[in-house]
């Protein structure tokens, strides 16, 4: 069981490094092209709608071989989404996400990438995400227990 941790921990660095090697060379580490992308009525940068469709280009193509498969290589199971109703948590959520992102120019994963850069922006980002999900943990807990 353990060489199974092992071999699965060593996959999600090289995909983590593979994906922030990625996020850097499309420059979506840089706060002002994402934002660059939202601001629809100033001069638009199209740069992240690439970067997209070359996500779902491969996630298309990838996907339909991988769940082919009767497992992962490395795990018994494939774990996949089994809430198929949109409900309000997560458009809230949603909202809240687009919200930060447009505000900020961040997402999780770039904002960790751009910790690189040596700038105090994507550390802010951070420090709040995580300030937001402990305060949404707190809040839960609390509605919970009513």
């Amino acid at each position: 069981m353990k060489t199974l941790t092992v071999k699965t921990n060593l996959i999600a660095l090289i995909s983590g490094i593979l994906f922030g090697l990625g996020l850097g060379i499309s420059q979506m580490i840089d706060r002002n092209r994402v934002l660059g992308f939202l601001d629809i009525t100033g001069v638009w940068d199209p740069t992240l709608l690439f970067v997209l469709g070359g996500a779902v280009g491969v996630t298309l193509i990838a996907f339909r071989f991988v769940l082919r498969l009767s497992h992962p290589f490395f795990d018994n199971q494939f774990y996949l989404p089994t809430q198929k109703q949109i409900d309000a948590p997560l458009v809230v959520g949603a909202a809240i996400f687009g919200i930060g992102w447009g505000i900020s120019g961040y997402c999780p994963g770039p904002s960790l990438t751009a910790l690189v850069l040596g700038s105090w922006n994507p550390v802010l980002f951070l420090v709040a995400a995580i300030a937001g999900s402990l305060t949404y943990k707190w809040v839960s807990s609390l509605l919970q227990k009513k």
